[in-house]
């Protein structure tokens, strides 16, 4: 288990900057929901943590400064992202998604035993194992990307709004499945989103975006009993 903190942190697109100093606190095990609008800077946000826009501040996982570090190193160092959109390989099987997975293990061994505990999570990708990833559902394709940034046996798992076009009963089967997983691995989570029902009942710690600052931040549990930071921030 790796805890992650970020201080300072600002990111730009060329001459505009899309986050103005931000601070988060991740604990180990933990999940930790970032919550905002469109253009809040959540993307961005996981986007600065594996060094794909130009960024400053300090970012650290366990003891390693990953914002010395370059995308590729952070991943060998044990970053998994699953970005919006999912990200898989179409014209690859489902085996073969998860197999591209397993290239970023150093132990390979390891790496076969968690493409089977990715089938485990993911019982219906077991059905779907030799089908071409292009031909499964917006919930399937989900669970994919997620199953193969599993297989890597991350430290910290990024996901950017991962209910994103999935219809409501999908959501709570994903957001189920992602608390047996935190429940048994204790990998550290960082998650972005715009709805916020399905990822407070997930999350320890929340935090609220606005323009690419921190407006809020808390224990999940504070937010949900607070009407009046639900309405403001949430809009539920």
């Amino acid at each position: 288990m790796s805890s992650l903190t970020i201080r300072g942190l600002r990111a730009r697109y060329g001459h505009v900057e899309a986050l103005h100093g931000v601070d988060l606190d991740l604990p180990a095990g933990g999940v930790t929901v970032v919550l905002g609008a469109n253009g809040a800077g959540k993307t961005t946000l996981l986007r600065s943590i594996c060094a794909t826009v130009v960024r400053d501040g300090a970012i650290v996982l366990g003891d390693v400064r990953l914002d010395r570090l370059v995308t590729e190193e952070i991943a060998r160092r044990g970053v998994a992202h699953v970005p919006e959109g999912r990200g898989t390989f179409p014209n690859l099987t489902t085996d073969e998604n998860l197999q591209v997975g397993a290239l970023a293990a150093s132990d390979r061994r390891a790496a076969a035993k968690r493409m089977a505990q990715a089938y485990e999570w993911f019982p219906r990708l077991a059905l779907r194992r030799d089908e071409r990833a292009g031909t499964l559902s917006g919930g399937e394709q989900q669970m994919l990307a997620i199953g193969r940034a599993l297989v890597a046996s991350p430290r910290l798992l990024l996901m950017d709004e991962p209910s994103f076009g999935l219809a409501p009963r999908v959501v709570a089967e994903l957001y189920a499945i992602l608390r047996e997983i935190r429940r048994a691995e204790r990998i550290t989570m960082l998650l972005v989103e715009q709805s916020a029902s399905a990822a407070l009942g997930a999350a320890d710690r929340v935090y609220v975006l606005e323009t690419g600052r921190v407006a809020v931040a808390g224990a999940a549990g504070e937010l949900r009993g607070d009407p009046a930071l639900r309405r403001a921030y949430l809009g539920v």
